[in-house]
């Protein structure tokens, strides 16, 4: 399989050779770790046949997937389908989210929003957490909210706010994820312009902002 079907990406002579090294310590067992990775539906992945759940959207037109793949040193590299050969698929994800639960990112509330709303953002699994029930049960209790709308706009990113906030706090709110939407400066890749409504812990339904 080529190095593009693995990482799905383009680079470099020194970049490939990187990339190479990886797969090869994939291949030997010396990188092991798998993880979900949230990807936009249109995610070139997705043509090339990696591996994916679809979170929104359907098979045919997904607008937002969770894909999976290892953690190297510099790259992601994507699961196919013929990774799974001698394997049990059902243990695959299970592992994945069971590696994605282990990471920390730890809450901070936001001053400029009055403490009324919540950052987890900085770690390469930030947005993902949102997909672990435990840790949006700790946003839930530390902002003694029943529902929220959390945001993840780009990779490494999560903010969070209850949606029964004062109107004022959610248009600062909103601003804030409109702004790290629309900011390409550091270079993180876009997830989603929506905002995302949580019951429970769990996904209950999504804001999108596109229109």
């Amino acid at each position: 399989m080529g190095l593009f079907k693995r990482i799905f990406g383009k680079g470099d002579a020194e970049q490939d050779k990187r990339v190479n090294n990886e797969v090869e310590q994939i291949k030997s067992g010396q990188i092991t770790k798998i993880y979900p990775i949230l990807k936009p539906g249109d995610w070139v992945g997705i043509q090339a046949g990696a591996l994916k759940q679809t979170l929104l959207g359907t098979q045919e037109q997904p607008e937002l997937v969770v894909a999976f793949g290892y953690d190297a040193p510099t790259n992601f590299v994507f699961l196919m389908p013929n990774d799974l050969e001698g394997k049990d698929p059902g243990q695959v994800l299970t592992s994945a989210y069971e590696n994605l639960e282990a990471i920390e990112s730890p809450f901070e509330f936001i001053g400029s929003l009055a403490n009324q709303a919540l950052a987890a953002s900085g770690n390469d699994f930030s947005s993902e957490k949102i997909l672990c029930q435990s840790h949006m049960l700790k946003a839930h209790k530390l902002l003694q909210a029943e529902e929220l709308l959390v945001s993840i706009p780009r990779r490494t990113c999560m903010t969070i706010i209850s949606r029964q906030a004062d109107r004022d706090s959610l248009a600062k709110f909103a601003a804030i994820h409109n702004y790290t939407w629309q900011d390409d400066s550091y270079g993180n890749a876009p997830i989603i312009n929506a905002l995302f409504i949580v019951k429970d812990g769990l996904i209950s339904g999504v804001i999108s902002l596109d229109k």
